[in-house]
């Protein structure tokens, strides 16, 4: 099989779940396509280098790429507008939806970094080492941005950020 078709069937069949990972880390479908498109620009150069299931070095790239671009100190245009509130009538059926919504916007006040883990360890299941690998740091350093970014989210929880 050529390098081309082999890049090619990766991408096939890969791209949905690592464009998932992206649009978790920057909540926005846009930047996840940018970021992903970024991600295999960047796996095409390194493929001849690859041994073995590419997907984990892939994702390892996606994060760096991502980490790259949040550590630049603009980070894009963020609407400031809140939505109005809901007639009474619509309020019970929408509460799942709310909830949600709110759990969405805390992950968003977490710093970057600590959404990252939480993407990767809870929405990407991967275990502590396997995130520790791609953020290239300690299992201890996973494990002390996952217990702070989750009492943040009890924080926010408890202040009524997040209901």
């Amino acid at each position: 099989m050529s390098r081309q078709h082999e890049f090619d069937e990766f991408v096939l069949t890969r791209s949905p779940r690592l464009l998932r990972t992206a649009y978790l880390l920057t909540r926005d479908w846009a930047s996840a396509e940018d970021l992903l498109q970024t991600a295999l620009a960047k796996a095409w150069f390194a493929w001849p280098r690859m041994n073995g299931d590419p997907e984990p070095y892939v994702r390892r790239i996606l994060a760096n790429t991502y980490a790259s671009w949040w550590r630049r100190r603009w980070n894009g245009e963020h609407p400031t507008a809140d939505l109005p509130e809901r007639p009474p009538h619509l309020t019970e059926p929408q509460a799942a939806v709310d909830a949600r919504d709110e759990l969405w916007r805390s992950l968003g006040r977490l710093p970057k970094r600590q959404r990252l883990v939480l993407v990767l360890r809870y929405f990407e299941d991967l275990s502590e080492r396997e995130t520790a690998e791609i953020m290239h740091c300690s299992v201890g350093t996973i494990k002390s941005q996952t217990a702070k970014a989750l009492a943040k989210l009890r924080l926010d929880k408890t202040l009524g950020v997040y209901a």
